[in-house]
C-alpha cells in the first residue's frame, strides 16, 4: 500500500516481518571525543590559518601567471602535508562540478571534495580537513555518512563546508531548477536538521519534512567529534547570516575594508550569542602575495591581473550578479579585479612584515582566521614558514 506520492504507508520492517535491531553499544551510538580536543579549528590560536581551493585548477587566481601549481594528487597532497607541518589549522576545498569557461576554464579541473578530504585525512596528522558540499546535490544520509567516515579516518579533524548551490549552470547539470535565494537556505536548514539527527540519534527515527522524507532512518557509527563535526558556511546575505549564526562554527566572509570587517564580525557574533545562545568564529579569505620587497610583491600581483582570464572572470560576475549569490555584491560592483586575483576575497600584498601586519589588523577587526590562496602554494609556503609565522608569533596572534 502506498500514499498518493508513492511513499509506503507500512514500514518495510512490518511488511517483511524483520527482526528488530537490538540496542547498539555506546561505541556505535555516541561520538567518541569532545571536538575541541581533536579539531584544530577549535584551538586557542588567535589568528587561525588555512589554505583555500587547492583541489581546483588555478586555485584562487583566474590567471595564466607563472606557477608550478597543478591538479595532481601528489602535488595537492604535498601542499597539504606542508601546511600540516607548518601548523596551519585548515584545508578548505572548492566544490565545483563545472568550470567557468574562458581560456583557463577556471576551477574546471578539480577533485571531488569528500574523497579529496578522505585522502588528505589519511596523509596528514594535525590539520583540519574539510569537504565542501553543495547541499542540493547530496542527500543528507549519504553526506552525513561520508562526513562520519572521514571524521574517523582523521581522528576527529573533519569539517563540512555547507554551500546552498549558487552556480545555476551547475544546478542544471543535475537537472535541478535553481531555487530562489532564501528558499535555498530553507532547504539547507531542513537538510542540516536531518544530518544533525543522523549524527546524534541513538536509534532509528522518521523524517517527514517539506524536502525530505524517510522511515526508520539510522546511522552508525557516530562521528568521532561530539556533538558533531565542525561546520562552515560562507553565506553573507541576511539569510546566510541567519543560517550561520544559528548553525555553524565558522562563517567565511568576503569583505572589502577593515571597517566592514569590524562591523560584520561584531554583528554576526552578537547575533549568534543573543539569538541562538552560541559562539561562532569568523574567517575571511583572499590571495596573499608576499615577496622580499614591496615592489616585487606588487609586480607579482600585477602579473596575475595582466595574465588574467577575463572571460572566466566575466562569467563568474554574470552568474553572481544574476541573483545567484548575494555574498559577492560589493565585489561585483566595485572590485572586479578581485575575482581575477583571489576569487573576490581580501588581497594582501607586500613584504613579510606588511603581510603579517595586515593579518594582525584583520584579527584586531574581529577575524579569527584567514584561509588563503597563493600563486604557487607549495613554493610560497616556505616564505610563510621562515618569514611570516615568526612575525605573527611576535605580534601575539599566534603561538
Amino acid at each position: 500500500m502506498t500514499t498518493t506520492d508513492d511513499r509506503p504507508t507500512q514500514r518495510a520492517n512490518e511488511r517483511l516481518g524483520l527482526a528488530p535491531t537490538d540496542p547498539r553499544p555506546p561505541a556505535e551510538t555516541k561520538p567518541l571525543a569532545d571536538r575541541t580536543t581533536t579539531n584544530p579549528l577549535f584551538n586557542d590560536q588567535g589568528m587561525k590559518l588555512g589554505l583555500f581551493g587547492t583541489n581546483c585548477s588555478y586555485g584562487l587566481i583566474m590567471s595564466h601567471a607563472a606557477s608550478s601549481y597543478e591538479i595532481t594528487w601528489e602535488h595537492t597532497k604535498a601542499i597539504a602535508q606542508k601546511a600540516d607541518r607548518l601548523g596551519f589549522e585548515a584545508m578548505i576545498p572548492v566544490a565545483r562540478w563545472k568550470g567557468f569557461g574562458g581560456s583557463t576554464n577556471f576551477n574546471g579541473n578539480c577533485f571531488e571534495t569528500y574523497t579529496w578530504a578522505a585522502g588528505l585525512a589519511e596523509a596528514t596528522e594535525n590539520i583540519a580537513i574539510a569537504a565542501t558540499s553543495h547541499l542540493p546535490t547530496m542527500h543528507p544520509i549519504v553526506s552525513a555518512k561520508q562526513a562520519t567516515t572521514i571524521d574517523h579516518i582523521s581522528g576527529g579533524r573533519f569539517a563540512l563546508n555547507l554551500v546552498m548551490g549558487w552556480v545555476t549552470p551547475e544546478m542544471e547539470m543535475f537537472g535541478r531548477e535553481q531555487r530562489e535565494h532564501d528558499e535555498r537556505y530553507a532547504f539547507g536548514q531542513e537538510w542540516l536538521d536531518f544530518a544533525f539527527k543522523l549524527w546524534a540519534e541513538e536509534g532509528s527515527f522518521d523524517v517527514d519534512g517539506k524536502y525530505f522524507h524517510g522511515m526508520d532512518v539510522e546511522a552508525y557509527p557516530k562521528p568521532v567529534q561530539g556533538p558533531r563535526p565542525a561546520l562552515i558556511n560562507a553565506g553573507n546575505s541576511p539569510a546566510g547570516i541567519e543560517f550561520s549564526a544559528r548553525n555553524v562554527d565558522v562563517n567565511f566572509a568576503s569583505l572589502d575594508t577593515l571597517e566592514n570587517v569590524k562591523t560584520y564580525t561584531s554583528t554576526l557574533k552578537e547575533k549568534a550569542k543573543s539569538e541562538h545562545q552560541r559562539a561562532i568564529q569568523t574567517m575571511t579569505y583572499g590571495l596573499i602575495v608576499c615577496r622580499d620587497t614591496e615592489a616585487e610583491a606588487k609586480a607579482a600581483f600585477q602579473d596575475v591581473i595582466d595574465e588574467g582570464d577575463w572571460g572566466a572572470a566575466g562569467n563568474v560576475i554574470k552568474i553572481a550578479s544574476s541573483g545567484a549569490s548575494q555574498s559577492f555584491d560589493h565585489v561585483v560592483k566595485e572590485y572586479q579585479e578581485r575575482f581575477i586575483a583571489g576569487w573576490g576575497g581580501y588581497p594582501i600584498v607586500g613584504t613579510p612584515e606588511q603581510v603579517a601586519e595586515e593579518l594582525v589588523k584583520l584579527n584586531q577587526a574581529g577575524m579569527d582566521g584567514m584561509i588563503m590562496g597563493l600563486i604557487d602554494p607549495l613554493e610560497e609556503l616556505g616564505m610563510f614558514e621562515s618569514d611570516i609565522l615568526p612575525l605573527l608569533v611576535q605580534a601575539g596572534v599566534r603561538h
